[in-house]
């Protein structure tokens, strides 16, 4: 699990623990990851060298990746960082990977109402660079070896987890404004066993 730390890593992490799965955590800085329990395996590293990231990665079933800007200023940390992800994973033959991207990034959804438009269109403007180094991150996944699929939430929202929300797989959900980010992960580990999403985007709304 890559971007651990953050707020959608973090649920996936602690919504794998309590399902029982066997959790591999790479963090910079071990101190910031909240969640703990049986089966998590802290793994310190930078991201930017693949060659320091392949014992990571190696024999895992699945690798998902929280990673992203959290500001425009982090513009570009997405591309880079899932890159040397994607070349640990090529290395050692490991294929399976879900990430997250976001909503702006994929198809417009049809039948879309004119406000929603227009907001998408001010949004779009505004966090330009963030949703640029998302679709280079995509673009680059689209051509690597792993069998990947890109979840696409909108606005994040902190709110327990409910398991209840629309997906579109190849689409984005008609005037999908918000989700939690504790869906977000949820959705993200439905889609490991997912074949359906596989090499696919997936867009995610209540």
């Amino acid at each position: 699990m890559f971007g651990a730390t953050g707020g959608v890593g973090g649920e996936i992490v602690r919504q794998a623990l309590a399902a029982g799965h066997e959790v591999t955590a790479v963090v910079r800085d071990p101190s910031r990851l909240s969640a703990a329990g049986a089966g998590l395996e802290v793994f310190r590293a930078g991201l930017a060298d693949p060659e320091a990231l392949r014992a990571a990665v190696a024999g895992r079933d699945a690798v998902l990746s929280g990673l992203g800007a959290r500001s425009r200023a982090d513009a570009g940390i997405a591309a880079a960082l899932t890159r040397s992800v994607v070349h640990a994973m090529e290395a050692e033959g490991v294929r399976r990977l879900v990430v997250v991207s976001a909503a702006p990034v994929g198809p417009p959804a049809e039948r879309l109402p004119a406000v929603d438009w227009i907001v998408g269109s001010l949004v779009g403007k505004i966090f330009k660079p963030v949703y640029d180094d998302l679709r280079t991150m995509e673009a680059e996944l689209a051509s690597s070896a792993t069998d990947w699929t890109s979840v696409r939430p909108p606005r994040l929202q902190d709110k327990p987890a409910t398991g209840v929300y629309r997906k579109v797989v190849g689409g984005t959900p008609v005037s999908g404004r918000f989700i939690g980010r504790a869906d977000v992960a949820h959705a993200m580990l439905a889609a490991i066993d997912d074949l359906s999403t596989v090499k696919r985007g997936v867009g995610v709304a209540y």
